[in-house]
């Protein structure tokens, strides 16, 4: 074999792999539904705590923040977790609490859960829980992925930034 053909071989087989590594990545997309503009929601958990419940084993309330940095609106849709056998979204008023099936999280702000809006009913823990336990919840989202967190347990009386 002559050192030309090898060369032009190898040059070749570079060539190849270069325009197979291109489809690749182009057939992956961005990895999220950001659209054909690219826009996508970028999720992060902030501040997260659960007042410690009333009666032990009981319903708790859970509070958190979801930042969003993205160019793109989302929604939380679900909330799990394997410690507890049910977590539901709640939006309070003034004068009434009802169980919603999602809440928005906006392009470039966020999703505030907090006493006296929105936030999350905790019933069926696997144990008691007590000061300083930690919750595993699971945030599922329409467009982002979904987002595991460790929340701590906090006394009934206990208020962020205080």
């Amino acid at each position: 074999m002559s050192r030309q053909f090898r060369r032009t071989a190898l040059i070749g087989a570079g060539v190849a792999t270069v325009l197979t590594a291109a489809t690749i990545l182009v057939a992956c997309g961005t990895g999220g539904d950001g659209g054909a503009d690219g826009r996508q929601p970028r999720l992060t958990v902030a501040d997260s705590y659960i007042p410690l419940p009333a009666t032990p084993g009981g319903m708790a309330a859970g509070y958190l923040t979801v930042n969003n940095t993205g160019s793109a609106d989302d929604q939380l849709i679900k909330v799990s977790s394997p410690d507890a056998s049910s977590v539901t979204m709640h939006r309070s008023t003034d004068s009434t609490m009802r169980e919603v099936g999602a809440l928005d999280v906006p392009a470039h702000g966020t999703l505030s859960l907090d006493r006296g809006g929105n936030h999350l009913m905790i019933m069926g823990w696997e144990k008691t829980p007590a000061v300083g336990d930690e919750l595993e919840l699971d945030l599922t989202f329409a467009k982002g992925d979904k987002i595991s967190v460790q929340v701590p347990v906090k006394p009934l009386t206990y208020r962020p930034g205080s």
